[in-house]
């Protein structure tokens, strides 16, 4: 076995969640990510925790299994995986992986029936957040075609950005943290095409150091429901369900989606935004920290980490960024789409810029 597998399990059990003697576990890992999988159960064996195995991708099942079911049934006729929840909620750590083996496997599940699969497994979703959790990828040759790389350069890419001094990353967003928790109103501006405002008073700004999400290297909070105005293009492309939307536009007013576009794929962003009354609006504001996710992957647990990008999510709000006298946006969805912020571009709080051109106020080359 490849000794950086061992590392990534560690990272994962040691860093990110913690685990204890005792402590229940569900690992979620799909097939193609069983080394991984060998890994993590020999180092919850060294420390004596009690795993059980799901063969991940989906609440339900792999990739493969999930489309099959989901062409199989009605899209309104979907149950909710009640027993699923049941075991989320009798379980002290949860660790998923993802690892295709094609990343276009759903891609012929209609839209709708998709978004009908995401409200039913809402319940089981939301009893998992309640947990301690992590969600991370394991290299496969499928996602290193999507990202455009060899196998062995993915590999190096996937395994180089989770390998990190997490301790100096968190000491390093920490600044942001502080400056978007002492703040108001986030302005977001980007070329002529991207001019938003949003309020963020009285919610939390989270510093993402691989408690959650491994590789990490983000810095997020979650806007005032009704408070975001203007437009924004995402101007790197989303790849959702199997889909490539490229060029999502979407303009706000009193905090939701007013009206919406896209070079490819718009109806897939329609029935993103469709899926229910919170997903259209914004749950999420996230600013990407880690400099080494240096390029484009096609995969959004990397990609809204880059460092000189902003990423928006429309729909569900982490309740640990809302403060308590501020609504939490509810929703059975939660769908990242990322703004490049190096050039021609500019972050404000309050009126200061405190991020131009993807060079943040505190780094050297900063320019006010």
């Amino acid at each position: 076995m490849d000794p950086r597998i061992r590392r990534h399990a560690d990272v994962l059990v040691d860093h990110s969640t913690e685990i204890e003697a005792g402590e229940r576990v569900v690992v979620s890992v799909p097939p193609a990510a069983e080394d991984l999988a060998v890994a993590i159960y020999e180092r919850l064996g060294e420390i004596g925790a009690r795993p059980v195995m799901l063969s991940g991708g989906t609440p339900i099942g792999s990739d493969r299994a999930t489309r099959g079911y989901l062409r199989a049934i009605e899209g309104d006729a979907i149950p909710d995986p009640d027993h699923v929840e049941g075991l989320f909620a009798d379980t002290d750590v949860i660790i998923r992986a993802r690892a295709n083996e094609n990343v276009t496997e759903k891609g012929d599940v209609e839209p709708a029936t998709m978004a009908a699969f995401s409200r039913a497994a809402e319940a089981a979703r939301s009893e998992m957040l309640d947990s301690r959790w992590v969600l991370t990828q394991f290299p496969t040759p499928a996602n290193a075609q999507l990202a455009g790389m060899s196998t062995e350069g993915y590999e190096n890419f996937v395994w180089d950005a989770i390998d990190k001094d997490w301790a100096a990353q968190r000491e390093f967003q920490a600044q942001l943290v502080d400056r978007l928790n002492e703040g108001s109103e986030v302005h977001i501006v980007s070329g002529e095409t991207t001019d938003v405002t949003m309020s963020i008073a009285g919610n939390v700004a989270i510093n993402d150091y691989g408690r959650h999400n491994m590789p990490a290297g983000e810095v997020f909070t979650a806007p005032v429901v009704d408070s975001v105005q203007g437009e924004v293009l995402f101007d790197k492309p989303l790849y959702h369900q199997g889909r490539e939307v490229e060029n999502a536009y979407l303009a706000f007013e009193e905090g939701e989606v007013v009206d919406y576009d896209a070079d490819t794929n718009e109806e897939t962003l329609g029935e993103v935004l469709d899926t229910d009354d919170g997903s259209r609006y914004l749950g999420e504001l996230g600013i990407g920290t880690n400099r080494d996710i240096d390029r484009f992957t096609y995969n959004m647990l990397f990609d809204e980490k880059m460092g000189d990008t902003v990423h928006m999510a429309v729909g569900m709000a982490y309740e640990e960024c809302v403060g308590e006298d501020n609504a939490t946006n509810e929703s059975a969805t939660h769908v990242d789409m990322i703004v490049d912020m190096a050039e021609d571009s500019r972050i404000e709080v309050d009126g200061e810029v405190v991020q131009r051109n993807g060079t943040f106020w505190f780094e050297n080359g900063f320019e006010g």
